[in-house]
């Protein structure tokens, strides 16, 4: 036990700090005030019961930095029982922006997220296709900001990154720490050449490079991943074409879950995934970090039967937390949130369990999410 936690521990630090590294040697873009756009883009946003929101992402693409004439705008709709259709059709009514309202109940047998992006995908007329959700904010540099990092970089796929706003109560600022950790290994990730994941929220790729690596096929039993499955082949296929905007002013904003069901809902959604991957660098990483934390939830009753040290028990968390603190320091420096690192500590005492449980469940595949029970074929 001892020695399985301690290569664990330190293939995980291994992981972290090399990634540590790796992000402050990521490029820096930032568009110069003299660039002028000239790719046309299409952004596509798949939405379900998103009438509280999504008017708020549409008045924020209305006020891009971005020649109306490029851009198109693209709310897939996936069977909503709210307003959100009519919403977007009043606004449309009123609006500069070319805006297109695609419903998922016109096409028999087509439901859930994959199949709007992927709808979204078939009917965009753009060159270049950015992604985001429905109860997401962008700032007015966000399209400029993506378009030159694809002029300058010629990347195949971009991922970005994304934060919380508006996270009042301690349980929403743990998240918004735990969140930002996964967006900076995303990150990291890229620029050490390995691409692991990314969020739907905030990404673009090609049009036919989406054609070219067939798309979602290979994982349509997987009702998630829209994001993350895609970034793989796309890495596969074509090695060294992932590039990451690493640049505040392409952050895209959503909130973090308001209650404890709704979290661990959400985060079982995304680990249910991890059993589908196919690179064998990323199962590594799921495996380590999954077994890691194991290992320290074992160490709980065995500390307390005096089966391990007392000593050995602080060391192996104490290990732990400075990896991850020297980690989360640059990331959250990054995003603005600096002033939260210090939530680590409330964060590390239910982050090990956390972790162990929804593993766990996300390998059953089974979870809600926007209001219908999901299982993974």
């Amino acid at each position: 036990m001892i020695v399985l936690l301690s290569v664990a521990l330190l293939s995980y630090a291994w992981i972290i700090l090399r990634r540590w590294d790796a992000w402050q040697d990521l490029p820096v873009s930032d568009a110069p005030a003299s660039y002028y756009p000239d790719v046309r883009l299409s952004v596509i946003i798949p939405v379900r019961n998103e009438a509280k929101n999504i008017l708020l992402l549409l008045r924020d693409l209305e006020a891009q930095q971005y020649p109306k004439e490029l851009v198109e705008v693209l709310v897939v709709d996936d069977h909503s029982e709210d307003s959100t259709v009519e919403l977007v059709s009043e606004y449309k009514a009123g609006s500069t922006m070319s805006i297109r309202i695609l419903q998922l109940k016109e096409y028999p047998a087509m439901q859930l997220k994959k199949a709007g992006v992927q709808k979204g995908v078939e009917l965009a007329q753009g060159e270049l296709l950015v992604l985001t959700d429905g109860d997401c904010r962008v700032g007015p540099e966000w399209l400029r900001q993506y378009a030159y990092v694809y002029r300058m970089q010629q990347p195949y796929f971009i991922s970005g990154p994304v934060s919380f706003h508006q996270t009042s109560s301690a349980f929403e600022k743990m998240q918004l720490v735990e969140f930002s950790s996964l967006i900076g290994i995303g990150g990291a990730s890229i620029g050490v050449g390995a691409p692991n994941m990314c969020n739907g929220a905030n990404l673009a790729y090609r049009k036919d490079i989406f054609n070219s690596v067939a798309g979602f096929a290979g994982n349509e039993g997987i009702a998630s991943g829209d994001d993350e499955f895609l970034l793989h082949k796309v890495h596969e296929l074509y090695p060294g074409r992932v590039a990451f905007l690493k640049n505040p002013k392409a952050i895209v904003y959503t909130s973090a879950c308001k209650t404890l069901i709704s979290f661990v809902s959400q985060r079982v959604r995304w680990a249910s995934k991890w059993k589908s991957y196919q690179s064998l660098p990323v199962q590594l990483i799921a495996v380590v970090v999954f077994l890691v934390n194991f290992l320290l939830f074992l160490t709980i009753p065995l500390v307390i039967t005096d089966s391990i040290p007392l000593w050995m028990f602080i060391g192996a968390y104490a290990t732990k937390f400075a990896v991850d603190f020297l980690f989360l320091k640059r990331i959250l420096g990054f995003l603005g949130k600096q002033q939260y690192l210090w939530y680590m500590l409330p964060l590390q005492l239910v982050y090990v369990p956390y972790v162990v449980f929804t593993g766990t469940c996300g390998l059953l595949g089974r979870y809600r999410w926007k209001g219908r029970i999901i299982r993974n074929s």
